[in-house]
């Protein structure tokens, strides 16, 4: 309720009269009027909070030594390598903004584009590390002098996995190449869901990422290899947990378990990976498969060559047929494994194709066309539906009596994306 009160002033006198000369017109104040404003309830109301927050920019990386500096100055703390090199790092991005293109800046400093940025990214993954909690300064102090190409190749990885390589690294003297082959082991380890001995590693830990590489890329040679035998000695020395060099003693001294790994495929489902940026640059080995569009059909998909191989000094691969699609894959064991009558189908929405929740995003399933036949109840299968092609389980093909399909999946295959890492598949969704 808004009540108004009048209050009426004593008139008081603007202008002092003169003696013996009293004003006939005396001045008063006008009436003034003040409002209050009555709560309807004798609760107090809560103190107005401030909601405006003025901008404050992000902390600039350079180091306030070098943050008063023209474009020249720069140029000269950048070309004599003033300071160490995560201080003068920032100093190249600053000419970036400022107009100046990695070629200008090889020609006046000596440093190289692929040397900038490796100094930039490596600046960025350090200062992430010396955020971390708990602070870690002795870390941070091992990669003051030499640092940036060790930094550089664990960009890739989170926070909490740069912190746990770069100990890894400092703590085994790791050179450049060995920090490049842990963070790629830490971060394709998710990927290998499903291959042989995943679940003895220990993901947590970088040793044990480390040794289950070595251990996978062992079994892509003979059992009596000389590289073979290497590669598991390695992965033994590597190991971190006990049950992980367990695994690794018992492929190295040729023990076989053939009970335990039968319950392992049991409990195996379909590997599903996403596929890196520059993955297949970079993998040792690689596999050339046809591949079909789903939407062209089922004759498409059996027209397909059935075999097809790389030989040669060049590996030059040689079809049984002429093809004009194919896809190159890194090599992995599951499409490794595939001999004879491997091929890849792409669709639009995997949705419409996968039996559980999708992510609408286009999928490459690979199968094996020589296993036609219904036998595997864990494993999955191509078959035709009224709506097209889609994945079925062994066991639910069984039931209703299907006893051929278009071939066995081994895998399926996600496009590249930097920006997911929630794609991995709940045991519940196999179901």
């Amino acid at each position: 309720m808004l009540s108004l009160t009048a209050t009426t002033l004593k008139p008081s006198i603007l202008t002092k009269p003169k003696p013996n000369h009293p004003s006939p017109h005396p001045t008063t104040r006008p009436t003034t009027i003040k409002s209050n404003l009555i709560p309807a309830s004798n609760r107090h109301a809560p103190p107005k909070q401030n909601l405006y927050q003025p901008f404050r920019p992000p902390p600039s990386p350079i180091p306030p030594k070098f943050r008063s500096l023209d474009p020249a100055g720069k140029i000269q703390v950048l070309a004599d390598r003033l300071g160490l090199w995560f201080e003068y790092a920032p100093l190249i991005s600053s000419l970036y903004t400022q107009g100046f293109t990695p070629p200008t800046i090889e020609e006046l400093t000596g440093i190289s584009g692929v040397e900038q940025n490796c100094l930039i990214v490596g600046a960025q993954v350090r200062d992430s590390i010396a955020q971390s909690n708990p602070p870690k300064p002795d870390l941070i102090a091992a990669f003051d002098t030499g640092g940036a190409e060790l930094l550089y190749e664990i960009r890739l990885l989170s926070t909490v996995q740069r912190v746990a390589a770069a100990e890894y690294i400092v703590d085994h003297g790791f050179d450049t190449k060995g920090a490049q082959d842990l963070a790629r082991a830490i971060k394709d380890y998710p990927h290998r869901r499903g291959d042989v001995g995943w679940e003895e590693f220990d993901y947590n830990l970088p040793g044990d990422c480390l040794s289950f590489m070595l251990y996978r890329k062992s079994r892509e040679h003979k059992s009596s290899s000389e590289l073979r035998n290497s590669l598991l000695e390695k992965a033994l020395e590597v190991a971190v947990t006990e049950k992980a060099k367990r695994a690794v003693s018992r492929e190295l001294n040729g023990e076989s378990n053939e009970e335990e790994r039968g319950e392992v495929n049991k409990i195996i489902r379909v590997p599903v990976v996403r596929l890196k940026f520059g993955e297949v640059a970079g993998a040792s080995s690689v596999v050339v498969v046809p591949v079909c569009r789903g939407e062209e059909g089922v004759e498409r998909v059996k027209e397909a060559p059935m075999e097809f191989e790389g030989g040669g000094e060049f590996g030059v691969v040689e079809a049984e047929k002429e093809w004009s699609r194919w896809v190159v894959l890194p090599g992995w064991d599951p499409v490794v494994a595939v001999r004879r009558g491997g091929v890849a189908v792409s669709f639009g929405d995997d949705r419409e194709v996968l039996p559980w929740n999708g992510k609408g995003e286009g999928i490459m399933v690979v199968m094996d066309r020589e296993k036609r036949k219904v036998e595997d109840d864990d494993g999955y299968y191509l078959v035709v539906s009224e709506s097209g092609m889609k994945l079925e389980r062994g066991l639910v093909l069984k039931e209703r009596g299907v006893e051929e399909c278009l071939g066995l999946v081994v895998l399926v295959v996600r496009p590249p994306r930097d920006d997911d890492d929630d794609w991995q598949i709940n045991d519940e969704d196999w179901d």
